[in-house]
């Protein structure tokens, strides 16, 4: 599985929203690292189950989202402060999925899989788990990204470890992905690109597609 080891003892576990340590912890941040964990990648009918954040101090907390909970007050104030830089690997469905089951209006976003296309032209991979092992070298585990992180019983090692990781190194890249953009004159490009991301999630939400088409 690469470098993961001891990934769970470092991980803070909360139920629907973080502790007012956490928040304060992560309120001083200046970027988040965030992903989320659904039940399908339908918006309306696949529930959200977990938020994973991390900060640059590499603090990493797991928020499990508890079937009917429409509200987590403290994860909204972080994601729509615009002070705070929230980086996201195909931002698209998360930034949906917050909208779409707690009402999060996330602002200040990076997306590390438009800036990998954009960046990276020389490759037709963009996962992350290509990405973060060409431009920082780790090999991700995959295997649990299909399971059922809407049960009700406590997350599998497996689960924690992936859910962990995938928050853990996206600050890297995006540090990495910007000095690529940067140097090949597309960083502008990709900020713009990154401010419509809530206007395709909206869409998305509305299971609208492909309306830009002829």
């Amino acid at each position: 599985m690469g470098n993961n080891d001891n990934l769970s003892e470092k991980i803070s576990f909360c139920e629907n929203d973080l502790t007012e340590k956490l928040f304060k912890a992560y309120k001083g941040s200046k970027y988040l690292a965030v992903d989320t964990e659904a039940m399908g990648l339908r918006h309306g009918r696949d529930r959200l189950c977990l938020i994973q954040i991390c900060n640059e101090s590499n603090l990493t907390s797991c928020i499990k989202i508890k079937i009917g909970n429409r509200k987590a007050a403290k994860i909204q104030n972080l994601l729509e402060d615009p002070k705070i830089m929230k980086i996201f690997h195909y931002a698209r469905f998360d930034v949906a999925a917050l909208k779409c089951n707690l009402t999060i209006e996330t602002q200040n976003i990076f997306c590390t899989k438009i800036a990998s296309k954009l960046a990276r032209t020389y490759t037709n991979k963009h996962g992350l788990k290509d990405l973060i092992n060409e431009i920082i070298g780790i090999e991700l585990d995959k295997s649990s990204q299909s399971s059922d992180w809407g049960s009700e019983e406590n997350l599998s090692q497996d689960q924690i470890n992936y859910a962990a990781n995938d928050v853990k190194y996206l600050i890297k890249a995006m540090e990495k992905l910007t000095l690529i953009l940067k140097r090949e004159k597309r960083y502008e490009i990709a900020q713009k690109c990154f401010s419509v991301i809530p206007i395709y999630s909206e869409l998305d939400i509305k299971h609208f597609v492909n309306i830009f088409d002829h």
